[in-house]
């Protein structure tokens, strides 16, 4: 008998585009060699132009997928997405807090083109019952200021930011810096516990097409934990990879085309 990899699973919206949400997920477990599992909050219509409809599932739809995975198969590792509305965040959160196992928290507040994926009416669930849960909490800037009101223009500011997103319970908070302003050819994000800072430096790609970066970079780090690396390396090791899916992302349709989950295949 084969044995089996690691199994992680994904809580998060539906891109029926395919460059993120549950999609990217499940394409980002694949190429790092993890079993993915999903359980589907919303179904977006949605294309390289913008999202167009979301409607969300119901709340014991949502219950329903993720006892169904995690009382038959098990998780070693859980990733959350876009959550919508302050009954699905609580009602994940309360499966998380019964659930043996490492929480990626990705606080999808908007997609890539400026469209609204969080309800404001959820944002104190996720504060007070989301981030809690986390292991990993993984805010772009633009969802560090939804949370906290702190608006990051420089590398002091994101360890502000940091500071503020751990008073909300995360064990970790990887706070992505690549909306900082300026033409800086590098790319910084910063990683800390509290205690403990890494700060995390990757060339920036002339590139436009970036669809999927957050959910991919988060279903990553999901990934190396499962794989039972420390936070660290896991999140060096995701970083790594979507460098690589930003360097390689294509054009598609006629707006903003998605990062390359199967960079290194193709490479």
């Amino acid at each position: 008998m084969n044995a089996r990899p690691p199994l992680v699973l994904t809580v998060a919206g539906s891109d029926s585009g395919g460059g993120a949400g549950i999609q990217a997920d499940l394409k980002t477990m694949l190429a790092l060699g993890v079993h993915g599992m999903s359980v589907v909050t919303a179904v977006t219509a949605q294309n390289s132009r913008g999202v167009h409809g979301v409607w969300e599932l119901p709340e014991e739809a949502v219950r329903a997928q993720y006892r169904a995975v995690v009382d038959d198969i098990g998780v070693h590792a859980v990733k959350t997405g876009m959550l919508a509305t302050a009954p699905l965040v609580e009602t994940v959160a309360e499966l998380l807090a019964g659930t043996d196992a490492p929480v990626v928290v990705d606080p999808v507040g908007v997609s890539k083109h400026g469209d609204p994926l969080l309800a404001a009416t959820a944002l104190e669930s996720v504060r007070t019952r989301l981030l809690p849960a986390a292991t990993v909490a993984t805010p772009n800037l633009d969802e560090v200021t939804q949370l906290t009101g702190i608006v990051v223009e420089d590398e002091d500011g994101m360890r502000r930011a940091a500071d503020a997103v751990l008073g909300y319970g995360p064990r970790w908070a990887l706070i992505k810096g690549g909306h900082l302003p300026g033409d800086a050819a590098e790319v910084v994000d910063l990683l800390t516990d509290g205690t403990d800072e890494h700060w995390l430096y990757a060339p920036r790609h002339d590139n436009r097409h970036t669809h999927g970066t957050g959910c991919t970079l988060a279903s990553a780090v999901a990934s190396g934990l499962a794989k039972g690396l420390p936070v660290p390396k896991a999140v060096r090791e995701a970083k790594a990879y979507v460098t690589g899916a930003l360097a390689a992302g294509f054009a598609l349709g006629e707006g903003i085309g998605p990062v390359d989950h199967g960079w290194e295949r193709r490479r």
